[in-house]
C-alpha cells in the first residue's frame, strides 16, 4: 500500500523558512520521480518543485531561488526547504510520486498523492 505522509508545515511571518518533509512507503522510492505540489483556496493545483530519479530538480518560477528540493533515498524521504517566504506562497502542499515523469508544469495524471500539510505566511 503505497503512503505519502507529509509534515513540517505551520504558520510563519514573511520572510520565515519552513521545511516540508514527506515520508514515502510502499513503493521503490528511488525509482520514482517525486515532487511537491500546491493548492490555495480557489485556485488549481500547480507545481511547485520535481526531482527525478537521478537528482535532476526543477523549479516553478515563483520559487526559484528561494526553495530547495531534495531527497534522501536510504530514508525514503522527500524534502522541500523554503526560504524567504511571501504570504502568496500559503497554500495546501502536497507530495507526489510518479513512476514514469514529473514535471512542474501539470498536476495531471500523477501515479501517487500525499494529504498534505498547510503552509501559511502572514505580512
Amino acid at each position: 500500500q503505497v503512503q505519502l505522509v507529509e509534515s513540517g508545515g505551520g504558520s510563519v511571518q514573511a520572510g520565515g523558512s519552513l521545511r516540508l518533509s514527506c515520508a514515502a512507503s510502499g513503493f521503490t522510492f528511488d525509482e520514482f520521480d517525486m515532487g511537491w505540489f500546491r493548492q490555495a483556496p480557489g485556485k488549481e493545483r500547480e507545481g511547485v518543485a520535481v526531482i527525478d530519479s537521478d537528482g535532476k530538480t526543477g523549479y516553478a518560477d515563483s520559487v526559484k531561488g528561494r526553495f530547495t528540493i531534495s531527497r534522501d533515498n536510504a530514508k525514503n524521504t522527500l524534502y522541500l526547504q523554503m526560504n524567504s517566504l511571501k504570504p502568496e506562497d500559503t497554500a495546501m502542499y502536497y507530495c507526489a510520486a510518479d513512476a514514469t515523469v514529473l514535471v512542474v508544469a501539470t498536476a495531471v495524471g500523477i501515479d501517487y498523492w500525499g494529504e498534505g500539510t498547510q503552509v501559511t505566511v502572514s505580512s
